[in-house]
């Protein structure tokens, strides 16, 4: 067990810092003063990074640290941290770990008894999500589909049975694929497709995925899906929680004749007919 209490030393730290998804002013002043008093900055592009320092005046130096040299950087990382420098970790836009590389180096800084500070900020599929108009009461964070065809359809599958809302990204060469796969899976369900989220061009299209396909024109910078839950699943759920008498006696009420009440519940609980007979009427000839 390890308990860490971030600022009761001086010891070097690691910053996680989240930085703007477009909008330059969509930073907080803690990350602005964190990023000027660090030693060194870790970035995946120093491009990008750059725009953001020279907009607030930042000085601190800049290393890249991106997916392909994540494992190598890391060891390098450490002994930094471990001989005295603060150290802050950006991505390119939101936050560090969230469907960019950093998980792997806060992993290692905690085995390594370093304190890990985050320093909160944006984050797009927060963004869309609050936007959606979808339920907000219980969610999942999934990220990126994988961009074999096969696979992403297998996920979809998977996904499609969840009751909470799903949170996706995708890049803006794979969005037509992934939107025809989710229309071929569950073409009834309803989605929000986020893109350019806090930028002049920001919008939402919300509908299903087959009515978005045919109004998408602009396809521009990474793109936010959220997805509906599965409402079925959720009646289906509700209908398991009930007895077998309730539940036969529900598709009763709903105008079903006894032998197609009785197939249904059978399907439902995925129990043998014969078993929701002998349990519903044998009760009766007692």
């Amino acid at each position: 067990m390890k308990r860490q209490k971030s600022f009761a030393n001086d010891n070097a730290k690691l910053y996680i810092v989240s930085t703007p998804i477009g909008n330059l002013e969509d930073i907080t002043l803690r990350a602005i003063n964190t990023l000027k008093t660090v030693d060194l900055i870790y970035c995946e592009d120093t491009r990008n990074t750059v725009k953001l320092l020279n907009h607030y005046d930042i000085k601190t130096k800049m290393k890249s640290f991106h997916l392909f040299n994540e494992n190598e950087i890391t060891s390098e990382v450490i002994g930094q941290i471990k001989n005295g420098l603060n150290i802050a970790l950006v991505s390119d836009a939101g936050s560090p770990c969230i469907s960019d590389p950093g998980w792997i180096l806060v992993s290692e800084a905690i085995r390594n008894d370093i304190d890990v500070i985050v320093v909160p900020g944006v984050v797009a599929g927060i963004t869309a999500l609050v936007a959606s108009g979808l339920s907000t009461e219980r969610f999942t964070f999934y990220g990126f589909l994988s961009s074999k065809q096969k696979k992403r359809t297998e996920e979809l599958k998977e996904l499609k049975n969840r009751t909470e809302t799903v949170i996706l990204y995708e890049a803006p060469h794979r969005i037509k694929a992934t939107l025809e796969d989710i229309d071929a899976i569950m073409p009834e369900r309803q989605i929000v497709l986020a893109r350019e989220l806090t930028k002049k061009f920001e919008e939402y299209s919300r509908g299903t995925a087959r009515e978005i396909l045919e109004e998408l024109d602009v396809v521009k910078g990474e793109m936010v899906i959220v997805l509906e839950g599965n409402k079925e699943t959720e009646k289906d759920e509700e209908l398991i929680n009930l007895s077998i008498e309730e539940h036969y006696r529900f598709y009763l009420d709903q105008g079903m004749d006894s032998k197609t009440a009785l197939k249904q519940v059978a399907t439902d609980r995925g129990i043998p007919k014969r078993d929701i007979y002998q349990t519903l009427f044998k009760k009766e000839a007692k």
